[in-house]
Formats: structure tokens, sequence, C-alpha cells
């Protein structure tokens, strides 16, 4: 009886990927929570030992997510060559819903490539550093804009320089005081593509 039951799951998968099912076998793997002991890909430190807000990028294949302590690092894993770019998504805390800035609750997961992003605010994400703020609408976006500074980007219109810090292309190297001197001032109220 178990073998006739593997064989017909089977005979089903192979006439969904006969018919085109192949994208339904492949779905796009939905956001989770981080345990206690998730820590960030580049720091190696515990996600809730940081302010702000987080990130995590699953990889084709792979049964966990990669960890961010913050959502620059997150977009930079995407930027830099030598990171994996077999990306089945990417999803960023949109503190748009948060209550809590320093530890976004859990189910406000939103997809990155689709988040409106405030950069060069006042406000700083983990260990301090200049931060891309994401909202799950340009709406929220703007009003933390005007609260906050900076400037409002989409995923696509996210400025390597700022997402890499310096010359170097070490993610992490931006300091806080870089937040306060780039577009300190308010934003126009335009979304960079």
């Amino acid at each position: 009886m178990t073998f006739l039951r593997l064989f017909s799951a089977l005979l089903l998968i192979g006439t969904l990927a006969a018919c085109g099912g192949e994208e339904e076998l492949a779905a796009k793997p939905l956001p989770v929570e981080p345990t206690a002991e998730a820590t960030g890909h580049f720091c190696g430190m515990n996600l809730k030992d940081h302010e702000g807000p987080k990130g995590q990028i699953h990889l084709s294949g792979i049964p966990f997510p990669v960890w961010f302590t913050s959502v620059r690092d997150t977009i930079a894993f995407t930027m830099l060559p030598e990171e994996s770019k077999a990306v089945a998504a990417i999803y960023v805390n949109d503190m748009g819903r948060v209550s809590n800035w320093g530890q976004p609750e859990a189910g406000l997961w939103i997809d990155a490539t689709e988040a409106y992003y405030v950069i060069g605010s006042d406000r700083a994400g983990g260990m301090g550093a200049a931060e891309a703020v994401p909202f799950g609408d340009i709406a929220s976006a703007e009003t933390f804009q005007n609260r906050h500074g900076g400037r409002v980007v989409s995923f696509k219109g996210m400025p390597r320089d700022y997402i890499l810090g310096d010359a170097s292309g070490n993610p992490v190297a931006a300091s806080s005081s870089a937040v306060k001197n780039s577009h300190g001032g308010k934003g126009s109220g335009h979304v960079t593509h």
C-alpha cells in the first residue's frame, strides 16, 4: 500500500511538471519569523541584539532563510558579486505597520522588491549605521520622510553607493554620521526608480 501511494505521488509530480506545473512546485517561499538563534549573515550577531528593521533572503534549494540585522545588509547581499544569485524571495519588515521600532512584531514582512524605502533619514538601523527604511506603501514612506528626512526610493532605484557604503564595498562601512550628512533635509516627495 505504501509503494502504491509513493508511486501515485511521483506520477502526479511528473504530470504537473509535464503540463507546465513546475512553477507551482517551485512556489515562492513565504517569510518566516526569526528564531532566538537567528544571526546576521554579515555580522554573525543575533538579530534580537539589533534595533530597527531586519531582512531575510530565501535561496533556491535551501530550506531556511539567510538573516540580516539590517535592511541595508539585506540589499547589499543582492549587490555583492560573491553572494549567491539563487534568490527565491527577499523580505523586510514593513516599518509603516510596526509599533516597536526596536523589535518589529511578527507577521509584518513584505516583499523587498515591492517596498518603498526612505534612505538618508535621521533613523539608524542595526549597529547605529545608515538604514534603508522599508514601507509597504508610498504614503507611509512619505509620512516617515516628512518626520525624519531623507528621500524615497524603490528597490530597483536604490543607489549602490548608499548600500555599499565606501569604496571598499563593505556593506557595513557607513557610519551614523554619514546618515546625517547625506540627504539631511526634507525630500521632494518623488520616488527614485
